[in-house]
């Protein structure tokens, strides 16, 4: 590897030109390495107040046009990202040592998308999409259990349960991607993504 075209970087940064390309080999190299979800990631919102909200969401699919995930439209931060459609995630590899932060805009997935990726998921999974009203305050548990029990009656065929209107995906498409690494006594290594008004990506070091 030609350390002068990385800029001093450690060679896990590689040499590319494509985000998406060393994004995911970072995340097969998380795959092997942690130890529960490696596509668990930080998500931030924030709503019509400028008010941020963050919590932790499991990246579903990628590709050259974002990051997908999928929640209750309904949820907080459903209703964020209809307020507010700007986003930012956060993956954090503690066995790497790496993390990685990505913002940008978000859109609905086609519903050809989102009706197949919920198909895929387990009977219960697909239950509860309709069972739990995200977000709203339970007057106790057993209101949510008696929930999930009435579901399961309406749609007792497992093959045959439609996905609500109201659960769906959004794709954050990036405009910037940063890639971090741990350094020794916090000298971390930071290389920066940014998307410009053509779609084309450039580089830069970031101080830690």
């Amino acid at each position: 590897m030609n350390q002068k075209n990385l800029l001093g970087l450690n060679n896990c940064f590689l040499d590319v030109d494509d985000p998406f390309h060393l994004f995911r080999i970072w995340m097969e190299e998380a795959k092997k390495s942690e130890p529960n979800d490696p596509n668990a990631v930080a998500l931030a919102t924030s709503n019509k107040n400028d008010f941020p909200s963050v919590r932790m969401v499991l990246l579903k699919d990628f590709n050259k046009n974002g990051f997908v995930f999928y929640t209750n439209l309904n949820s907080q931060k459903g209703n964020d990202l209809k307020e507010n459609p700007k986003a930012s995630m956060c993956f954090h590899w503690k066995s790497l040592l790496r993390q990685i932060r990505i913002s940008g805009l978000v859109s609905l997935v086609a519903d050809e998308i989102a009706d197949k990726y919920y198909n895929s998921r387990n009977y219960e999974s697909r239950i509860g999409a309709w069972a739990s009203k995200q977000s709203k305050e339970l007057r106790s548990r057993d209101e949510l259990i008696s929930s999930i029990e009435e579901y399961k009656k309406k749609y007792n065929d497992q093959n045959k349960v439609p996905r609500p209107s109201h659960w769906s995906g959004w794709n954050l498409s990036p405009l910037n991607i940063e890639f971090w690494l741990d350094g020794d006594s916090r000298i971390h290594e930071r290389l920066k993504y940014t998307k410009d008004s053509d779609g084309n990506w450039t580089k830069s070091l970031l101080s830690p």
